[in-house]
């Protein structure tokens, strides 16, 4: 059986090389590059803890940890996925308050398009044994889920900007729709040929 190495920390200082170039060009165009080195940080943060708290997690033998874990990727995934949403026609974020307001209607999306997927995928194709069993559970919630708010973010941009530009709302419906299925159907054009060996082969 081939070891697992250990990756040191320089190393992987290596694979931030580009985003420098892309953080320089972002501050070269005078566009908001602080909330792409917050991301980043933020990034960081949650990879050294996630790393720590997964070990836990797959040597665990509760449906209840499990089950938290996974309300916690959705409570987090429908938060994040409003993030692209603004209060008007400049950069300024969405308020608060309007923003919890469609917090729960992108729980309701991510539930109903990533939590019911979720199940057909872990309990009538896989057939997990435990049903909640973390090292399948949780690595496919997380594909899923996070495929989710991809959906949601570019829906509700392309949304908010057709009808800022005076579409009917069933016209930007559509729209809306359409964008968000644009990096699904370019994953299943590339599953076989860069998703799927990319996938089997980490």
């Amino acid at each position: 059986m081939m070891a697992i190495e250990i990756i040191p920390f320089e190393r992987l200082l290596i694979t931030f090389v580009p985003t420098f170039f892309v953080i320089a060009l972002m501050r070269y165009w005078g566009l908001a590059y602080g909330k792409a080195c917050y991301s980043i940080f933020r990034m960081l943060l949650q990879l050294m803890l996630i790393g720590y708290a997964l070990i836990m997690i797959f040597d665990s033998d509760s449906s209840l940890l499990t089950l938290v874990v996974l309300l916690v990727m959705m409570l987090a995934s429908s938060w994040i996925s409003l993030n692209t949403l603004s209060a008007g026609t400049g950069s300024a974020s969405l308020p608060l308050g309007r923003k919890f307001g469609l917090f729960a209607k992108a729980i309701i999306a991510v539930f109903v398009g990533g939590g019911l997927m979720l199940a057909l995928v872990t309990q009538w194709v896989l057939e997990l044994e435990p049903w909640y069993m973390p090292r399948y559970m949780i690595p496919l919630a997380g594909m899923i889920f996070a495929t989710s708010m991809t959906s949601i973010s570019l829906a509700g941009e392309r949304l908010q900007a057709e009808l800022r530009r005076g579409e009917s709302y069933d016209e930007a419906q559509k729209t809306a729709f359409n964008t968000s299925m644009i990096p699904n159907i370019n994953s299943m054009f590339a599953v076989g040929l860069v998703s799927l060996p990319g996938m089997m082969t980490g």
